[in-house]
């Protein structure tokens, strides 16, 4: 299902939705971080998606890496959480969601790097290969407060 992201967009449609996601920063051994390249907005952003009822934030983080990536992964810590209410995901079903991620770190454990429905590309990259690609700002700023090694402020 295509979506658009607005980021401090006066212009943005309203939000009528607040689903509890995860995102995950997955390091290898190298320092290297998972991204893909999504199918919906054409951004590379981290794995990650909307909870299930009956699963855990981790389990959430886990299933979503393994879907979207093809990697399984052990979560080892949390980034940060990321409540914007200026930044909304406008579905074409009509859902209009505002942000309510929190961000995970975690290590591959295994699996084979593969695209899923979700995905055009997936790859490691380099922190520093990082800041030349296509992203929403608001998922560049969680690969920023990892590399910062901070954990920042609820937001």
């Amino acid at each position: 299902m295509p979506r658009r992201d607005y980021v401090d967009d006066p212009n943005a449609p309203k939000a009528n939705s607040l689903v509890p996601a995860a995102s995950v920063v997955v390091v290898d051994e190298a320092g290297r971080v998972l991204l893909q390249r999504r199918t919906d907005n054409g951004m590379w952003a981290l794995p990650g998606g909307a909870m299930d009822i009956g699963e855990s934030l981790a389990g959430c983080g886990i299933r979503e890496t393994r879907e979207e990536t093809g990697i399984d992964i052990e979560v080892t810590g949390i980034v940060g959480t990321y409540t914007d209410p200026r930044h909304v995901f406008a579905y074409d079903d009509g859902e209009v969601r505002q942000e309510f991620s929190v961000c995970l770190l975690a290590r591959p454990l295994g699996g084979t790097l593969r695209v899923s429905d979700e995905s055009h590309e997936v790859a490691w990259f380099t922190p520093a290969e990082t800041d030349g690609l296509p992203m929403v700002a608001n998922v560049r700023k969680r690969l920023t407060d990892w590399r910062s090694g901070a954990v920042p402020a609820v937001r």
